[in-house]
């Protein structure tokens, strides 16, 4: 390939191994998932366009009622509700467990495909110790 050509291939925005395990509720195939392939996340923009691995600022959801903080995350930018801001950033496993680790606290639940087709419930503690697995 001459230089400065792209290869041509188009990044997909998804983990076929999650969507497996969300379907089966497998949480040791979660586990094993996220670990081992990346996460679609919601972003209040888009990252740099040359480096769609780079995210903008990561979009979280605030309960009106009780102030509580969800991290929405997707096996399939597909199942990202339409609702949603427009912009995903695909995060390797790395990310995921440092994003976890610095905002663990105010984060209180995080959802995996929660508008379907199998959504996932789990606790920011309980994500950090299956990535550390």
């Amino acid at each position: 390939m001459a230089p400065g050509k792209k290869s041509g291939k188009k990044l997909e925005f998804r983990n076929t191994a999650l969507s497996d395990a969300l379907q089966t509720q497998d949480m040791a195939a979660v586990a094993f998932a996220l670990r081992h392939g990346p996460t679609v996340v919601p972003l209040m923009k888009p990252g740099p366009r040359d480096n769609p691995l780079d995210a903008g600022e990561v979009w979280t959801f605030r309960d009106p009622q009780t102030g509580d903080v969800a991290l929405l995350l997707f096996s399939d930018a597909a199942h990202k509700p339409e609702t949603l801001p427009p912009a995903v950033g695909l995060q390797s496993p790395a990310w995921l467990r440092a994003f976890l680790s610095a905002h663990g606290e105010t984060i209180t639940t995080v959802f995996f495909d929660l508008a379907g087709p199998h959504p996932l419930q789990a606790s920011p503690a309980d994500l950090l110790a299956a990535l550390d697995a």
